[in-house]
């Protein structure tokens, strides 16, 4: 299968300009790291440091949620500060996902425009 993509990627890099071949290499899969980079690119980065930001802070107040519950005696006192901890642990989690959700987006958004080269390359070659 590995070399039959690669014959497909080859015909295709032949029947593409060069300025249009490098843009295809440049829609490569992503290793994790890279992905992770990413959201940091485009319109939207704005609000992934926000919600970088957001995640910290929503970290901070759990821990202290955490150490102010292992300080309580009062089991009343206790309730609190574990519900605390569970508000705040779950909104670490809602924006870990958001944050998955968005290079998921990416991901896909740069094969439909693999995609959309391919079907330009075979069109091409086809009128010709």
């Amino acid at each position: 299968m590995k070399n039959n993509m690669e014959d497909i990627d080859k015909l295709i890099k032949e029947t593409l300009t060069q300025e249009e071949a490098k843009f295809y290499d440049d829609l490569d899969e992503q290793n994790v790291l890279q992905m992770i980079l990413g959201l940091f690119k485009g319109k939207n980065k704005w609000i992934m440091y926000m919600m970088n930001f957001m995640t910290l802070v929503f970290f901070g107040l759990f821990i202290y949620c955490l150490v102010q519950f292992f300080n309580s005696e009062i089991t009343f006192d206790m309730i609190k500060w574990a519900t605390g901890s569970l508000v705040f642990l779950l909104g670490v989690s809602m924006l870990k996902v958001f944050a998955w959700m968005q290079m998921d987006k990416n991901a896909l958004l740069r094969e439909i425009k693999r995609l959309e080269i391919q079907v330009s390359s075979l069109s091409g070659r086809m009128s010709e």
